[in-house]
C-alpha cells in the first residue's frame, strides 16, 4: 500500500467520486420518448394506482441516502455539512463498489432534531433505504428512533450498528475459540457515544449480563447525576470510579475512545485469553504489540488494515442494505442486525478464498485467534449477510415480497459477484 499524502488524496478527490450512470439506453428519438414523454406518463399513472409499483419501474429500490448534518465525522468532529461531504461521498462509493447498491450524499445545514426528521421524511419517497452517518449523540438516537417509526423504509444509523454488529460476530466467534459463555463474561466497554451505547444493547440481546460501561469521567455509576438517560441505562451500583479499576478481570475490553487510554498495566489484570477491540482511530487504545510485551492469550482486533481483526463497518453496512432493498422491507429490525452477525461469525470459519489471501499476501489465513471477523475483501460477504437479513427481513414480517426463495436469492448474489453462468459461456 502506498502512503497516504497530502498531494495524493486531494488529487484523488479532485471532481468528488461519485456520478450518474444510465441503466437504460437513450440514444435515439424513440428511446427519448420513452424515457421522458410520453413513455414516462405510462408508468407514473401505473404507480399512481398502486405505489407499490414505484420499485418495480425506478430506481428507488436500489437507492440510499447517506444523511449528515456534519455534527461528528470521523475523528475529526463537528466540522460541518460541506467538510463532511468527502466521507459522504466516501461512504457512497463503499455502498456501490461492495454491494451494487446506488447511494447519494444528503448534507444537511439542519441540526435541530426536529428538523432532520422533517427533512428526511420530505425526501423518503426518492429513497428505498437512508443511511444516517455522522450525526452527533444523542441526538442520533432520537432521530433514529423517530424515522423508524415513521417511515416505511429502512432507516439505519451506522455509527451505531455498524460497529455493533462486526464486533458481535467477533465476539461470537472468541466465545466459540475459548469455550467462554456469553452470559459469564465481564465486558468493558470504554466509550459512551451511538456506536458504544449500540453495542452495550447488542451484547445484551446476545447474552451479556456483566456490562460496565465508562465514559470520559470514569464509571456509568448510579451515584453520577451526570448521565443522559441513554448512559443511565446502563449505570450500575458499584464503588468503582476508574477505567482501571473496571478493568480488573475483565474478558472483554470494547475502546471506543481514543489514542492510550488502555495501559499495558490494565491488560495485565485482565481475565485469561481476554479480547481487546481497541477502536480508536488512527491510533488505537493500545497497540497490538504493547499488549504482545506483558501477554500472548489475548485475541485482539482494530480498527485499522495493518493488523489482524479489523473491525470494518464495510462489512456490515452495503450487505445488509442489499438484503434489506432485494426484500423491499420497511425496517431494519433487531433481528436483522443479529442475523448479519451470525453470518460473519459464520462466515469466519469457512475456507478464506484464495484472492483474498493474495490481496494480504498471507496463504496462512484461517479461523483462529488472528481470524475471528472475514476481511473486507472477502466477496463472500455479500453472499452471506444480504442473504441472511433478507431471510430475516421476511421472517419478521417486514418485508414487502412474498414468495421469498431463499436458495434462489443467495444464487442471485453469487451471479452479481462472480457473473452467471451462461453470461460466461
Amino acid at each position: 500500500m502506498g502512503k497516504i499524502t497530502k498531494e495524493k488524496a486531494l488529487e484523488y478527490h479532485i471532481g468528488g467520486k461519485i456520478g450518474i450512470a444510465l441503466t437504460k439506453p437513450c440514444d435515439t428519438q424513440f428511446e427519448l420518448s420513452l424515457a421522458y414523454t410520453p413513455g414516462v406518463a405510462i408508468p407514473c399513472e401505473e404507480i399512481a394506482k398502486d405505489e407499490n409499483l414505484v420499485f418495480d419501474y425506478t430506481n428507488k429500490g436500489n437507492l440510499v441516502a447517506v444523511v449528515s448534518d456534519g455534527t461528528a465525522v470521523l475523528g475529526l468532529g463537528d466540522i460541518g455539512p460541506m467538510a463532511g461531504k468527502p466521507v459522504m461521498e466516501g461512504k457512497s462509493v463503499l455502498f456501490k463498489k461492495f454491494a451494487d447498491v446506488d447511494a447519494f450524499d444528503i448534507e444537511l445545514d439542519v441540526h435541530s432534531i426536529e428538523e432532520i426528521v422533517a427533512t428526511c421524511k420530505a425526501i423518503a419517497p426518492t429513497f428505498g433505504g437512508i443511511n444516517l452517518e455522522d450525526i452527533k449523540a444523542p441526538k442520533c438516537f432520537e432521530i433514529e428512533s423517530i424515522l423508524k417509526e415513521e417511515l416505511d423504509i429502512p432507516v439505519f444509523h451506522d455509527d451505531q450498528h455498524g460497529t455493533a454488529i462486526i464486533t458481535t460476530a467477533g465476539l461470537m466467534n472468541v466465545l466459540d475459540l475459548t469455550g467462554k459463555k456469553v452470559d459469564e463474561i465481564k465486558i468493558v466497554i470504554n466509550g459512551a457515544g451511538a456506536a458504544g451505547i449500540s453495542c452495550a444493547k447488542m451484547y445484551q440481546a446476545l447474552g451479556a449480563k456483566n456490562i460496565i460501561m465508562c465514559d470520559s469521567k470514569g464509571v456509568i455509576s448510579t451515584s453520577r447525576d451526570d448521565l443522559n438517560k441513554y448512559k443511565a441505562e446502563f449505570a450500575i451500583d458499584t464503588e468503582m470510579k476508574t477505567l482501571d479499576e473496571a478493568i480488573e478481570n475483565a474478558d472483554m475490553f470494547l475502546g471506543l475512545s481514543k489514542a492510550g487510554v488502555l495501559s499495558k498495566e490494565m491488560v495485565k489484570k485482565m481475565a485469561p485469553e481476554p479480547i481487546i477491540f481497541a477502536l480508536a482511530n488512527p491510533v488505537p487504545e493500545i497497540l497490538p504489540e504493547e499488549v504482545a510485551e506483558v501477554r500472548d492469550d489475548v485475541i485482539m482486533g482494530t480498527g485499522r488494515s495493518d493488523y489482524p481483526n479489523q473491525i470494518n463497518n464495510v462489512l456490515g453496512f452495503p450487505f445488509i442494505f442489499r438484503g434489506a432493498l432485494d426484500v423491499r422491507a420497511r425496517k431494519i429490525t433487531e433481528g436483522m442486525k443479529m442475523a448479519a452477525a451470525e453470518a460473519l461469525a459464520a462466515l469466519a470459519k469457512e475456507p478464506v478464498p484464495y484472492y483474498v489471501k493474495a490481496a494480504y499476501h498471507n496463504d496462512d489465513i484461517a479461523y483462529g485467534k488472528e481470524h475471528i471477523i472475514p476481511l473486507p475483501f472477502n466477496k463472500e460477504a455479500l453472499i452471506w449477510v444480504a442473504s441472511a437479513v433478507a431471510k430475516a427481513a421476511v421472517e419478521e414480517g417486514v418485508a414487502r415480497i412474498e414468495n421469498f426463495d431463499y436458495d434462489a436469492y443467495r444464487e442471485e448474489l453469487r451471479c452479481l459477484i462472480y457473473g452467471c453462468p451462461e453470461e460466461n459461456e
